[in-house]
């Protein structure tokens, strides 16, 4: 369900289909990472109260009994300050009876311009998950992609969350420190998952999308990136450094748009399972000879 008549894109994760879709930005503030080109060629925009609250007014008119979940677009919401935030949610927990949560995008420099005590109020206010683009836990890696924050720092931003009380969905995307760069990206975000200890993690392929820095780095010879398998391997030295603590339930899944392998699991749990599933993945794979990288690009 969604109310802005705006020709811009709208994005949100795969489980949310069935939510609100309450646009309180548009585009993205950091708008640099050099693999994405979601938000390029949208200028970032807060909207204004009246425009948040004309969204809120037409959902409630629609199915105000049906509303259940709220996801707060576009890239990323929590940029608005947490006393913005807050009058939000109280309008969203006063106008639908229904409400079980909110939900929103999250980028790490955002989480950390939030003390963990803004953050609970935020939990207690209904926002209870953020869905956040780690992408790796490397230092090197976010740096070539610009990021904009260290491996550090991207660990002590998912910490912040969980400390909070929240959910957090964590996203990494294999193959995003090219052929070069594999085995230091998946040590240390595995290093990063094990440290955060996400309630959701899942996992995305690289893609070298039209219009991104990454792509144009790829045509120039500057970036290698990987073949499927070569992805694959990649993610079964995530999964084999993941060391979660046993009866801990992080929901796993390799089912974006991008995979080649759908995956889907919890950890610790189904760990076994998981790479052994990626073992064949593997052999399967490895037989496609004629792998062209612009079959994994976006035009």
């Amino acid at each position: 369900m969604f109310f802005d008549n705006h020709d811009t894109p709208v994005f949100r994760p795969p489980s949310e289909a069935r939510s609100f879709i309450l646009r309180v930005t548009r585009g993205c503030a950091h708008n640099k990472c050099t693999y994405c080109n979601m938000y390029r060629g949208v200028p970032f925009q807060v909207l204004s109260d009246e425009e948040v609250m004309q969204q809120i007014q037409m959902a409630a008119n629609y199915n105000r009994e049906g509303v259940r979940r709220i996801f707060l677009a576009d890239g990323d919401a929590m940029v608005l300050s947490t006393e913005r935030l807050l009058k939000i949610l109280k309008v969203l927990n006063e106008t639908f009876p229904n409400l079980q949560r909110v939900s929103s995008y999250s980028a790490p420099k955002d989480i950390l311009r939030k003390s963990l005590e803004e953050l609970k109020e935020l939990r207690e206010a209904g926002l209870k998950l953020l869905y956040y683009g780690m992408e790796s836990g490397d230092t090197q890696t976010l740096e070539d992609v610009h990021k904009g924050v260290t491996g550090e720092e991207s660990i002590e931003a998912g910490k912040r969350v969980k400390a909070a009380g929240m959910k957090l969905s964590i996203m990494i995307i294999l193959g995003l420190a090219g052929a070069d760069g594999t085995h230091r990206h998946a040590q240390a975000t595995a290093k990063a998952i094990n440290e955060i200890q996400p309630s959701m993690l899942s996992a995305l392929c690289l893609m070298l999308y039209r219009g991104s820095e990454l792509k144009e780095q790829f045509e120039r010879g500057e970036f290698h990136p990987m073949p499927p398998a070569g992805l694959m391997k990649e993610l079964r030295e995530i999964i084999t450094a993941i060391d979660l603590p046993e009866g801990n339930h992080c929901i796993f899944r390799s089912n974006h748009v991008s995979n080649y392998v759908p995956l889907a699991g919890t950890l610790p749990k189904d760990k076994a399972r998981l790479l052994a599933e990626l073992e064949i993945s593997i052999e399967e794979l490895s037989k496609l000879k004629d792998w062209d990288v612009y079959n994994n690009s976006r035009y």
